[in-house]
């Protein structure tokens, strides 16, 4: 898959380096998918300190890194990451076109 598989909005690169920034040992955010969640998958987001898998696509705008593995990856081509603060709360969001339904969280999709 290409580097433009996924996309970071301008709002959760900024938000990520400053996460990131807080702590020393952790040094990119880490997005993956998994079974569960009332639609089918959920998305987790980890902070980690370890370096990029060689099959992991990483993601870097301004201070921020992203890595997401070839797995995830197949259910999130095409994907942005952004970061909404809103009157509901704060969260991180995955704009995918790949979704045919999500819950009413918005951490949980089906394809």
């Amino acid at each position: 898959m290409s580097e433009q598989a996924v996309s970071l909005s301008e709002s959760a690169a900024k938000r990520i380096a400053e996460i990131l920034a807080t702590d020393p040992d952790k040094n990119a955010m880490r997005v993956s998918v998994e079974g569960g969640g009332c639609s089918g998958f959920s998305y987790k987001f980890d902070l980690v300190g370890e370096n990029a898998a060689a099959d992991d696509l990483v993601i870097a705008r301004d201070n921020a890194k992203v890595l997401i593995d070839q797995l995830s990856l197949v259910y999130m081509a095409g994907s942005e990451i952004d970061f909404v603060d809103n009157l509901l709360g704060q969260s991180f969001q995955i704009k995918n076109p790949n979704a045919v339904a999500s819950c009413g969280c918005g951490t949980s999709f089906s394809i």
